[in-house]
């Protein structure tokens, strides 16, 4: 299963990049069957994401740093799925993009919902992943480049979202590298 999740997880934000940039070709993103789709993907992928961010931490010894990273990990994930959840249920219920907009303003109003679901708790998610790609980068247990990709991969979006399936490639690559070594044999295996 973690085996899976290493390559399941970055294809799956694959699949929401493409959806969104689909769904975008009308010059709107959702109501639609594009954004559901690609709503859904990404929330699989944040599901495999906590087998991911356990095995990290085993990988990375279990000691105190990586164990904060995995808490911090699940707060980020918990507010982003939270999010994509908000996103999916507007979409559902809006009939057209603009009625969408007005749900959405609603939510933001609500206080506290901007910080804690669409600005700063999500965020630790990606800091948490860094945190811990790089302490294993530190410990020589993934290759060099595995932290570079790791970091494009959320901070590409940050350029432009379309830029999301390209973030997800750099993802796949360092997270295929990271599959093999899943277990107990691959934890004490130093990269090259």
């Amino acid at each position: 299963m973690k085996k899976f999740a290493f390559i399941a997880a970055p294809l799956l934000v694959l699949a929401y990049g493409v959806l969104r940039l689909i769904d975008g070709l009308d010059g709107e993103r959702g109501p639609g069957f594009a954004w559901t789709a690609g709503h859904l993907a990404f929330l699989a992928a944040l599901a495999l994401f906590v087998p991911i961010f356990l095995e990290l931490r085993r990988m990375a010894g279990k000691g105190a740093f990586a164990t904060g990273s995995v808490v911090v990990a699940f707060v980020g994930i918990a507010a982003v799925s939270v999010q994509f959840a908000i996103d999916i249920v507007v979409g559902l219920l809006s009939p057209d993009h603009a009625s969408m907009g007005v749900r959405f303003d609603a939510i933001q109003a609500i206080p506290g919902v901007e910080f804690a679901i669409y600005g700063g708790l999500p965020l630790l998610f990606y800091v948490a992943q860094a945190a811990l790609i790089i302490q294993l980068a530190v410990q020589r247990k993934v290759k060099v480049w595995t932290p570079i990709l790791v970091v494009l991969d959320f901070t590409l979006p940050f350029i432009d979202l379309d830029l999301i399936p390209l973030g997800a490639i750099c993802l796949l690559i360092s997270f295929v590298q990271l599959s093999r070594q899943v277990g107990p044999r691959g934890a004490h295996a130093l990269a090259a």
